[in-house]
């Protein structure tokens, strides 16, 4: 959903565009230079602030991948204490690599992870430390302009598409709407699964993409609940087990738009209790505190906090919680899924590029401007 801003702040965001339109000028104009790489970088990012879905095409891309290539993820481990560059392994923690990377390295323990906020570096690291790499995913890359990826993926949010958003701090925008050229495909995410011939056209219409892109729709998909705390959970699902006169959910909340998943579980339940945190949301020891007692004042007698996926990494850092939230601590897995049966164009698409790309030229080269 859009956020509600004062006009008052429509002049700062003319002078944000200012610096931005600049800042990409000089890079269009090779002033300030772009580094390319001899492996495929496929760059996955968006325009707005947070909330499009990226980690969730990210690992879209890894299952598509992995079972054919060496796979390596770059993110810049936002929110992280450490500094550098830094390889995500089984005894790392949010501090050491961020949520998000630790998320995706503990899920698919096969690929490499790492993270550094100068992504030219980072790219140059994991080749020295892991040769044998064939593709590079950079999560959150999209203004990271010091690097030219050889294939980028542009992420809009359904409700809050990025041709009807402003720029910062009026808007969530980072950078300009006509910047979505750059993109070699644009995601129109979070879709609703029922939406309409005639609105999918609007919507393309309005994108107005470029002969070289191409456009698809993808909608969430959740998953089986599964325990925050491994093994310790009741032995049963929170969403299907117990009957729903009988459940009591609290959920908790720390990403930028939590209002699908609140949508989702919102008849799963005869009583609900949502806290919501912000965005990368540090928990701290009152917070745990504050949701434990909200959780005892659930009156359902079979009552569940639960958690999204990303929450459940930060969440699990705090081995104190005791019985019976300990045992009722779920956290909901999500995926995506293509509409209009356009899955297989897609993975087409990424997998000839990685396999016929030994160096990373643009797809789209001297056509994006």
């Amino acid at each position: 959903m859009a956020k509600t801003r004062s006009i008052l702040l429509y002049p700062f965001s003319l002078f944000y565009g200012f610096v931005t339109g600049v800042r990409n000028f000089l890079y269009r104009a090779d002033i300030i230079k772009s580094r390319e790489f001899d492996v495929p970088v496929i760059c996955v990012g968006n325009l707005s602030a947070g909330g499009t879905g990226k980690t969730p095409h990210t690992e879209y891309l890894i299952e598509l991948l992995q079972k054919s290539f060496c796979v390596a993820v770059l993110s810049r481990g936002y929110r992280r204490k450490s500094s550098g560059f830094v390889v995500a392994y089984p005894n790392s923690t949010v501090s050491d690599v961020g949520d998000e990377p630790l998320q995706i390295s503990r899920k698919y323990p096969g690929i490499i992870v790492a993270v550094d906020r100068n992504r030219v570096h980072g790219v140059e690291e994991i080749m020295k430390a892991f040769p044998k790499t064939s593709v590079i995913i950079l999560d959150d890359g999209y203004q990271h302009r010091r690097i030219t990826p050889g294939f980028s993926i542009l992420l809009s949010d359904f409700d809050n598409l990025m041709i009807k958003d402003h720029l910062l701090p009026y808007g969530n925008l980072r950078e300009g709407r006509h910047n979505m050229n750059r993109a070699d495909i644009i995601l129109i995410t979070k879709s609703p699964e029922n939406i309409s011939p005639i609105e999918r056209r609007l919507i393309v219409s309005d994108i107005n993409k470029k002969p070289y892109q191409n456009l698809y729709f993808t909608s969430i998909s959740y998953g089986k609940p599964s325990p925050v705390f491994d093994n310790e959970a009741k032995n049963e699902d929170p969403f299907s087990s117990v009957q729903i006169s009988n459940r009591g959910f609290l959920l908790v909340t720390g990403i930028a738009n939590p209002a699908p998943l609140a949508e989702y579980i919102g008849n799963k339940a005869a009583e609900i209790i949502h806290l919501p945190f912000g965005d990368h949301h540090k928990f701290s020891a009152g917070d745990i505190e504050n949701i434990l007692s909200v959780f005892n004042t659930l009156k359902a007698p079979d009552k569940y906090i639960i958690t999204t996926e990303k929450d459940s990494v930060r969440l699990r850092e705090f081995t104190n919680i005791a019985e019976p939230a300990r045992s009722a601590f779920y956290y909901v897995p999500i995926g995506i899924w293509f509409l209009n049966d356009d899955q297989d164009e897609f993975d087409n698409l990424i997998v000839d590029y990685v396999r016929k790309n030994k160096q990373n030229n643009r797809v789209s080269q001297g056509q994006r401007i």
